[in-house]
């Protein structure tokens, strides 16, 4: 079976979490989140939102992007395991839209 999305953020947090050896209670406590909740995601059976993943990762004193990161890893890794794709070693770039297309859309919201 597939690595989960959710499973593997709890890895990526848990293996932060435990490299600074700081407990369940402290983080829970810095983050605003139930020592119960940070457990049971730190362990895949809950889906954290954008806004606990972000206070979670400033209580561990981690960038977002990072752990982010190191998850795109864990689930490329896993998926050539299984014989899925080839494991990526570069990042992928998304391209942003133009500064000139972002004023312009807002123009276009103003004047509607």
């Amino acid at each position: 079976m597939a690595l989960l999305l959710r499973e593997a953020l709890g890895d990526s947090l848990r293996r932060v979490r435990v490299s600074q050896s700081r407990t369940l209670r402290e983080v829970s406590s810095m983050a605003r989140v139930s020592l119960g909740y940070l457990s049971e995601v730190e362990r895949g059976r809950k889906e954290a939102s954008s806004e606990l993943l972000a206070s979670i990762c400033d209580a561990l004193d981690v960038e977002l992007a990072d752990v982010l990161f190191d998850v795109s890893s864990l689930l490329a890794s896993e998926s050539a395991a299984l014989g899925g794709v080839e494991e990526r070693t570069a990042r992928v770039v998304i391209p942003q839209r133009s500064a000139a297309k972002v004023a312009s859309g807002a123009e276009e919201l103003v004047a509607a």
